[in-house]
């Protein structure tokens, strides 16, 4: 048996997962990464704003096309929170953030899955993957907030499972009565909400399965069916508090009708890349895979004790995973939660790690780096002369050089770039300048993508989207069919080029 300060200063494995990842993504060239996706440029923007008006906005500024039309900003919350960040410490706070994000799911779910009697060696592979599933996803974007959602949402819904009338834990059970309020924040934060009435669903079914199924022959037998009876009654109770809770966000119903339009316009869902099914030929995609087949093996081989709420979740994650690249973390988590704690090996040392692991309950260390880190962020992300932390948007992928040549001239107009580049623009540009197009696909519109998709594209019809938008400058990845297009174009003239980007503005009329 360990000494109590032992017990409290020695960190857990899942404590060095933590401060590994967060170490990580903050120090290391994945910072640059992390902010891969430009649509963080608009996420801070309107958090800003809503700082600055104290008011959540009803209508859009960031767009020419769009000005004044009425916007869903259903993620304000996270906005909120990165704006602050990024007026306070800069991009390093906002990566900061996300890293902390992060690091606090893959450490929790290990955390997780060692609870309910996950084998050490086999939880930590398993979460291995599931990270490194997740790596293409690691963005500043309010989805890894949801993932953490997921994760306690799924831990409060097991923490009310029957277990053996000797294990059954009414305090664990009352926990589950916080998702009502999770939800509160959840709702706002990021439309992945949605996807916590699946999980409670499934955990209904499962309970109203036992319930029926479960004959009454044997005193445990009868503990069980009665035990199923009461979990039905709470989770229809705690489903029924979670919806009115969903309601709790500015837009009231009209938020899930939003929500549920975007999901289901096929053209959207059919070409925005993230919707797309996961193309198996990237490394990540393959950790996935290699988890689902795992998860799937170990299902088969200890069927006896695989309970109708796993088989569905496991459904599910395959559904969410497949059908969709961006619903690979999600689909990950799950399948950890699922396989992890059936994989019962008999190896000594791990049975012996696994013991010394659940009696560590400081998690002291965590606490420290989080601290440590936020004051080095805080500081500029120097410790003396070091610079340990660099977040800031990689020249290689957005435009960086030529929004600021840019910045720097006197344009007319708004400005046309890739959907992909808008928000990086909205961040540096604004409000200066307006964008003619973003990444908020469900704000502009199926019709709208379409015929600015058909310019991008150039095809049949393609000036069309030009003339209707009259930018003042379009800025182009160079070499792209576009961009060859408007070279060759007498309307256009070239005022800025370099290795990742190509600037058009119109040309003087003779």
């Amino acid at each position: 048996m360990l000494p109590e300060y032992i017990r409290w200063l020695l960190p857990s494995v899942a404590d060095l997962i933590f401060i590994a990842l967060l170490a990580t993504l903050l120090f290391t060239s994945l910072s640059v990464r992390v902010l891969g996706d430009a649509g963080i440029g608009w996420h801070i923007r309107t958090g800003q704003q809503i700082l600055g008006t104290h008011n959540i906005p009803r209508v859009d500024r960031f767009s020419s096309t769009m000005s004044g039309k009425p916007w869903f900003a259903w993620e304000w919350f996270y906005d909120l929170l990165v704006g602050k960040l990024e007026a306070s410490f800069g991009l390093n706070g906002v990566v900061w953030f996300t890293a902390v994000v992060i690091a606090a799911t893959f450490g929790g779910l290990f955390r997780f899955v060692l609870s309910r009697g996950a084998n050490l060696v086999v939880a930590f592979v398993l979460v291995l993957l599931a990270i490194s599933a997740s790596m293409i996803h690691f963005l500043a974007r309010p989805h890894v907030v949801s993932w953490m959602l997921t994760l306690i949402w799924l831990w409060l819904l097991d923490s009310g499972e029957w277990r053996g009338f000797r294990n059954r834990s009414e305090r664990n059970r009352r926990w589950a009565w916080l998702m009502p309020e999770l939800m509160v924040i959840w709702v706002n934060v990021h439309g992945g909400f949605v996807v916590a009435f699946v999980l409670l669903g499934i955990h209904w079914v499962g309970a109203l399965w036992a319930w029926l199924r479960t004959r009454s022959d044997q005193i445990e037998e009868l503990l069980a069916k009665n035990f199923a009876r009461i979990r039905v009654r709470e989770l229809t109770w705690i489903g029924f508090l979670s919806v009115l809770a969903s309601f709790a966000n500015p837009y009231g119903w009209k938020l899930h009708e939003h929500i549920y339009s975007y999901l289901t316009n096929r053209f959207l869902m059919n070409h925005i890349e993230e919707f797309q099914s996961p193309n198996f030929h990237g490394l990540a995609q393959c950790c996935f895979l290699i988890l689902l087949l795992i998860a799937i093996a170990i299902m088969v081989a200890y069927r006896r004790e695989v309970g109708l709420v796993r088989i569905l979740l496991l459904l599910f994650a395959i559904y969410a995973g497949l059908y969709a690249s961006r619903n690979i973390p999600i689909a990950s988590i799950m399948l950890v939660v699922v396989g992890g704690p059936l994989l019962k090996l008999e190896w000594k040392f791990a049975r012996r790690m696994s013991l010394v692991e659940s009696t560590l309950r400081g998690h002291l260390w965590p606490t420290v780096a989080i601290i440590t880190t936020l004051l080095i962020v805080a500081s500029g992300g120097r410790v003396g002369a070091q610079q340990l932390a660099d977040a800031r948007f990689d020249e290689k992928r957005m435009p960086v050089a030529a929004v600021k040549y840019i910045a720097s001239q006197e344009l007319k107009g708004p400005i046309l770039s890739p959907d992909f580049w808008g928000g990086y623009l909205i961040y540096r540009l604004y409000p200066q300048w307006q964008v003619v197009v973003d990444d908020r696909h469900d704000f502009y519109g199926a019709d709208f993508f379409e015929s600015y998709l058909k310019m991008l594209h150039v095809e049949d019809g393609w000036q069309e989207f030009l003339l209707a938008t009259r930018p003042g400058c379009v800025l182009l990845p160079r070499n792209t069919a576009l961009a060859n297009m408007l070279r060759q174009s007498s309307a256009w003239r070239v005022t800025y080029q370099d290795d990742v980007a190509i600037a058009f503005v119109p040309a003087p009329t003779p």
